[in-house]
């Protein structure tokens, strides 16, 4: 209906352009539904936007703008409001017509081709491999298979991936953290690191390695605890400790079964990711290796494209990264003095590559603590010649769980934290899902499980699932009293849907395509979500006020094909969310 108004304003502004009424260009048209009924469905303000260019009383704009507005069954009535608003008032014929759409289009609808297939990569979650993914990953998970599905929904051709960091310190540190642990198990006495990984989830990889390897790869205490220098709580250097211990394992142990480790750790830590997310309903078109960008040769060719343009220098044997001539606060080292490539010098020929590869957009879900990367990567793509506004980096907040009013503790590296597979278990996928996006993702959120899990009217997603149901039951109930539903006497009836109820679960259906298209390209999910608490609302409300299965045979199939039709609503919107839409409750 917006778009339909768009065209009509913009028709009638170029007629006045071509006749000379209007010496302007043509301006952006914005149609904006209004709160107060009275002023009419739609409202346009640019008569005053005009005003200025024009030279002219925003009132007067507005007039000739009706005037030579091009005839339309839709609109009923026109009128100049306040300064200059133009009100529109949009036939009832036209606002139930959305019900024949609906039907129509089913599954489609809400549905456009505004993204024309234009291809765009969506990476989201991306955790290192070196733990169970925990409530905070859950968020970005939600968040960003939530977006994908918004984009493809407006026609977009979405890729999503997630980045595997497989290479680096931090899955040495697992690597060396399993191998510790292993030797624990094997009865060899040495103190575990501050800086390891602690997690219960390490002794499942320990019992593979001694269930195909036995004690084959015990070291004595002496030779691992030997020579190091002091830990944290003996109050040394931890990083140094750790680094310390990598060596000792990679040296005591050899390339060949210290690769072993590594990646037995890896693998399966990574399994158990892929299952975690895919029962959370969240899957991908790839998952990306970061070690194929060192094998294919990548992260070289990004700093070698980047010292070709005079954008790194040396230092102290280090190469640099000139960040700073493209906004950064400081610059950045790509390779350090050892030969070894950085994150970061991984994080720029990813992002190459991605550009490489022919995405027009290219969206990053991070978490909110890598706000500082954000310039740094975005002064890489201008120093390589990408248009770095191409790159939308959406921060997403943590969560944080509350249990009976108090908030539960976490903690990463410790390992006391709650997984995602616990929280699904807890209070279910759906809620979860829904619960995630349903604040913006840069707003903090506070999840209530009890609320979660509980079975009523305050439960969002418990709310609006029952709608669903509730529609489903009187279908049933149809079935049961043998009477017969005809679809087409229903949508042949649609003008005996006067009720004030009635037009509000209208004007809400009508709503729903631009609620989608908005969520989309705001990258805003939280919007559908919203949308559906009203929708249920609505469709709640007219349920405990009105009967459905009257004897009014036109009546009856006329109320029945619109709760029909807010039925394929709701469920287009919950699959967008990835949210089930049960039958029963």
């Amino acid at each position: 209906m917006k778009d339909a108004l768009q065209q009509l304003i913009a028709q009638a502004i170029q007629t006045l352009i071509d006749n000379g009424s209007l010496a302007v260009d043509m301006p952006s048209i914005k149609i904006d539904r209004t709160r107060d009924k009275t002023h009419g469905d739609f409202a346009a303000n640019v008569a005053m936007l005009l005003a200025k260019p024009a030279r002219k009383n925003p009132r007067e704009i507005a007039t000739q703008i009706i005037v030579a507005l091009p005839e339309s069954d839709f609109v009923e009535k026109v009128e100049i409001a306040g300064p200059g608003f133009i009100n529109f008032y949009v036939s009832s014929d036209s606002i139930q017509d959305v019900v024949n759409t609906v039907i129509a289009q089913a599954e489609r609808f809400g549905c456009s081709d505004k993204g024309a297939g234009k291809k765009v990569q969506v990476e989201f979650v991306s955790a290192n491999p070196t733990g169970p993914l925990h409530v905070g990953h859950g968020r970005g998970a939600a968040y960003g298979a939530t977006l994908a599905n918004l984009l493809r929904a407006i026609g977009y051709e979405v890729h999503s991936e997630y980045y595997v960091n497989d290479a680096g310190r931090q899955m040495d540190i697992l690597a060396t953290s399993v191998w510790l642990r292993y030797l624990e198990k094997n009865n060899v006495a040495i103190t575990f690191p501050a800086n390891g990984y602690k997690g219960d989830y390490i002794q499942g990889i320990v019992a593979e390695i001694i269930n195909e390897h036995g004690d084959n790869y015990v070291a004595s205490a002496e030779e691992v605890m030997s020579d190091l220098p002091d830990d944290e709580p003996q109050g040394g250097d931890k990083e140094r400790h750790i680094d310390a211990l990598i060596e000792k394992a990679k040296s005591l142990l050899g390339d060949n079964r210290y690769r072993y480790v590594f990646e037995i750790a890896l693998n399966s830590i990574l399994d158990d990711i892929r299952d975690d997310l895919s029962e959370f309903g969240v899957d991908y078109q790839e998952w990306f290796s970061e070690r194929s960008l060192m094998d294919k040769g990548l992260v070289n060719k990004g700093i070698e494209r980047l010292r070709e343009s005079e954008h790194v220098y040396e230092k102290k044997g280090a190469l640099w990264f000139r960040s700073t001539a493209f906004g950064d606060d400081k610059d950045r080292v790509v390779q350090r003095d050892n030969g070894q490539t950085t994150y970061f010098a991984s994080d720029i020929a990813y992002h190459m590559d991605k550009f490489d590869r022919g995405y027009e957009q290219v969206i990053d879900v991070w978490g909110s603590d890598h706000h500082g990367y954000v310039p740094r990567v975005k002064a890489a793509l201008n120093a390589l010649n990408y248009d770095e506004n191409a790159l939308d980096v959406l921060l997403v907040q943590f969560a944080n769980l509350y249990r009976g009013g108090e908030k539960v503790q976490m903690s990463t590296r410790s390992g006391s934290f709650v997984t995602l597979r616990e929280l699904r278990e807890e209070v279910g996928a759906d809620a979860a899902r829904f619960f995630y996006v349903m604040r913006k993702c840069e707003q903090h959120l506070d999840f209530d499980l009890d609320l979660a899990k509980s079975k009523s009217s305050e439960n969002p997603v418990y709310y609006i699932q029952y709608a669903h149901a509730r529609i489903c039951s009187i279908f049933r109930q149809m079935e049961e009293k043998s009477l017969a539903y005809d679809q087409s006497i229903g949508l042949e009836n649609l003008s005996l849907l006067a009720e004030e109820h009635e037009k509000d679960i209208l004007q809400q259906l009508a709503k729903y395509p631009e609620v989608v298209n908005i969520a989309a390209c705001q990258h805003e999910p939280h919007l559908i979500a919203h949308y559906l608490r009203e929708l249920a609302n609505a469709l709640h409300t007219y349920y405990n006020a009105h009967q459905f299965i009257v004897d009014d045979v036109k009546l009856r199939d006329a109320r029945l094909v619109l709760i029909a039709a807010t039925h394929q609503v709701i469920k287009n919107g919950l699959a967008l969310l990835g949210v089930s839409a049960p039958d029963e409750m």
